[in-house]
């Protein structure tokens, strides 16, 4: 049976996916002769040219492409092995870089991130708030937080919140000369914070109660993109805002803002971590992963 060195493996499977001797060479940090005599090496002992060879171009043959395609699942689970053990009693290091939402940034910085980075000072953490979903492995992140309605269904979900609130507010001013709603019906005679989505369509305010569900497509004068600056138009007294519970909590506890129709209000699912199914999760993803199982206290 022909044996074959991990190295002279590695070296093809480099050769073909650079596309060239010296650009595979530079990949695994050394001379391109090296390399190019370990792959020349294993072709003799197969008795099989991998490599079709010009003085422009290099590409595999018919049976390079067939031991390519058997040989790097192999090479990758070797390595995914090799990277395990080697992190299984490291403290992670380096930078996790997440995608998501301005308001769930605010909502799990204090309780989760910032706590992320006091448990291992060798991280470094970058942060990213995009309004719209994006791809998270394409523009280079380690993860996305989203809310679980909206994670691809081809990634891997950890959920951090069971369900989250909303409430619709507005501030004591606003009802100086105004009833407060009592059915959402009612909002069609109130002014109205509208809220332009990501995808550049209107929000529909949602309501459920005893199975009856309803989407209203509220009156009013301001349109706004950004959650805070609804919450700053509806403390002012400009209208109704439709909000998260947890945005809204303090305001409404200090008296800046009252919930109305707070029966009318259904729960949904909260956010979640997600990531790329694979065989090997990084120790400062899983560091983070194991974070969030181990908490009970995040805001919702």
């Amino acid at each position: 049976m022909v044996k074959a060195s991990l190295f002279e493996l590695e070296a093809v499977t480099a050769v073909a996916r650079t596309g060239g001797f010296r650009s595979a060479a530079q990949s695994l940090e050394m001379s391109a002769s090296a390399l190019s005599h370990a792959v020349a090496s294993l072709e003799a002992r197969l008795g099989v040219r991998l490599f079709n060879r010009t003085t422009r171009s290099v590409a595999l043959s018919a049976a390079g492409e067939q031991f390519v395609a058997d040989v790097a699942p192999a090479l990758a689970a070797i390595g995914s092995a090799i990277e395990t053990i080697g992190e299984r009693n490291a403290e992670p290091s380096g930078t996790l870089r997440l995608n998501t939402s301005a308001g769930a940034a605010r909502m799990l910085l204090v309780p989760l991130i910032l706590d992320y980075i006091r448990r291992y000072p060798g991280m470094e953490v970058e942060i990213v708030t995009e309004g719209a979903l994006v791809d998270v492995i394409g523009q280079g992140f380690d993860a996305g937080i989203r809310l679980a309605e909206a994670v691809p269904p081809d990634m891997i979900s950890i959920p951090i919140q069971p369900l989250l609130y909303s409430a619709v507010v507005g501030a004591p001013s606003y009802f100086e000369k105004r009833n407060r709603p009592t059915v959402p019906s009612d909002l069609l005679q109130h002014t109205c914070i509208r809220a332009r989505m990501a995808s550049g369509r209107l929000y529909r305010w949602e309501f459920e109660r005893r199975g009856e569900n309803l989407l209203i497509d509220v009156p009013g004068r301001l349109t706004l993109d950004e959650s805070s600056l609804m919450l700053e138009a509806a403390i002012a007294g400009a209208g109704l805002a439709y909000l998260s519970e947890y945005a809204v909590a303090a305001h409404v506890a200090a008296g800046r803002l009252v919930k109305v129709l707070e029966d009318w209000i259904p729960p949904y699912p909260g956010l979640c971590l997600y990531f790329a199914g694979r065989r090997h999760i990084p120790a400062k993803l899983r560091a983070l992963i194991d974070l969030i199982r181990s908490k009970t206290d995040l805001p919702v």
